[in-house]
Formats: structure tokens, C-alpha cells, sequence
């Protein structure tokens, strides 16, 4: 049975005694109800998990001693960004959870055309940290020790202009000349773009070709929104990355 895992945003090395955050101190006590002596796994996004001992519990407020540090190899060997439209609903906070437990390593929410969700100021920044929090979740659950970084949204146009980073990258078309596994493995980092609900629009498809992206096919059916990111990542795995180990 593998140990309940706890993001600690903190420096962490063994030895070390520290108080939990508050989030976490209520699952441990409240839903876990672990008791004093029981193990468990903290990460804070430097690679690493580190074994600890619950040294207190109380209703608000569980101690812990770090007795290890331990190498986390779950990391996959691709680096892949995920420029995801924001979407509405529960649609965005789906694509990220399920994104981060595929292995990307970084999100970047697109302001699209399409969008119906629109974010500015203080909203986006709530926003930002809330779908942080969903990554924080999924890697809690997924065993990994990397924290991949949500970034502020930004309108497509804007994000490739400041996109200047040599990558792969991808865009999905039911109607692309190319398949994914046409494509040779990449030597740089990869970037995929999703399009919202309605997918991007042909100015949007434009744009984003001007800037190196290649539009690719997964079969010749239309993928929501949520969807797509999954399909797209989980082939992406497939073809040059762990899922074929």
C-alpha cells in the first residue's frame, strides 16, 4: 500500500520537524485519520520525496519529523507544455488534472476567441491559483515530485509572441495531411495547443502556423475539449515517451 503524499511548499531535508500546511493537516487527521508514528511521503517540487513520521495529531494541526530523503524517478523523459484554451465548467479543471497525471511539464491557459469563460485582473489570478491547487491534487495522487508551473492566461496572440523557445509544436485537426506517429522523435521540448469549446478559430489556426505549428490527426473524429489533451498526450507517451517502457 504506497503512503499518503503531502505538498509542503517549503524547504525540506531530513531531519527536519515542521507543522503541516493547514489543507493537508485536515486530510491526514480527518480523512486519513492517521495517528501518531504513521508514515508518510512530503514533496515541495525539487525532484525529491521525502519520508516522514507523524510526530503529533491534532484536530487542527498535525507535526511531522522527516527521517529520509528519497529519489523520485517518475518524471516522464519528455518536456511537454500544454497551451490549453480555458474552457467552462469543470471542462478546464478535468484537462489539467488528468494532464498533470500524464506528465506534462508546464500549462499555459490561452484566452481564445472561442473562450466563454473571460479572466482579467484579480479574477484571473484566483483562477491561476486555483488551477494550481488541481495541479498540486494530481500530483499528490499521481506519485510525482515535480509541481508543474500554471502560468497567468494570456491571449494566444500574445503568449507566441513571448513563446520564443525551441519546441515541437503540435495542434490537433481532424483534417490535417499528417498523423502524430508520421512524425520524427523531437530533440527539443514539445508544445501542444488545444482549442476551447468550438476548438480555435481559422484566424487562431493561422496565427498559430505562422509560429511553427504543425497540425496533426488522431483518427478523423472531433475531440472536446477535455478530451483532446488526454488523447493527444496519452499518444504523444506512447510514440517517444514512458508508456513504452
Amino acid at each position: 500500500m504506497s503512503l499518503p503524499r503531502f505538498h509542503v511548499p517549503e524547504k525540506l531535508a531530513p531531519g527536519s520537524q515542521l507543522r503541516l500546511p493547514d489543507n493537508a493537516a485536515t486530510h491526514a487527521s480527518r480523512a486519513l485519520r492517521m495517528q501518531v508514528g504513521h508514515e508518510a511521503i512530503l514533496f515541495n517540487g525539487d525532484g525529491n520525496d521525502y519520508l516522514c513520521t507523524l510526530t503529533s495529531v491534532g484536530k487542527h494541526e498535525v507535526n511531522v519529523k522527516i527521517s529520509s530523503v528519497l529519489v523520485n524517478e517518475r518524471e516522464s523523459p519528455l518536456r511537454i507544455t500544454l497551451a490549453q484554451a480555458i474552457s467552462t465548467g469543470d471542462r478546464m479543471d478535468f484537462s489539467i488534472q488528468k494532464s498533470v497525471e500524464l506528465g506534462v511539464t508546464a500549462i499555459q491557459p490561452i484566452a481564445s476567441q472561442r473562450s466563454m469563460v473571460k479572466l482579467s485582473g484579480e479574477r484571473a489570478e484566483k483562477r491561476r491559483e486555483h488551477w494550481q491547487n488541481v495541479v498540486i491534487s494530481a500530483c499528490e495522487q499521481s506519485g510525482r515530485a515535480i509541481v508543474p508551473e500554471v502560468s497567468a492566461p494570456l491571449s494566444l496572440s500574445d503568449w507566441l509572441v513571448r513563446n520564443t523557445a525551441p519546441q515541437l509544436r503540435l495542434t490537433l485537426s481532424p483534417v490535417a495531411e499528417q498523423c502524430l506517429h508520421q512524425l520524427a522523435k523531437p530533440e527539443t521540448d514539445i508544445c501542444l495547443l488545444i482549442g476551447a469549446e468550438g476548438g480555435l478559430t481559422q484566424d487562431e489556426i493561422t496565427l498559430a502556423s505562422q509560429h511553427g505549428f504543425i497540425p496533426v490527426r488522431l483518427g478523423q473524429r472531433i475531440l472536446r475539449t477535455e478530451t483532446a489533451p488526454i488523447a493527444a498526450i496519452s499518444a504523444i507517451q506512447t510514440l517517444w515517451g514512458d508508456f513504452s517502457a
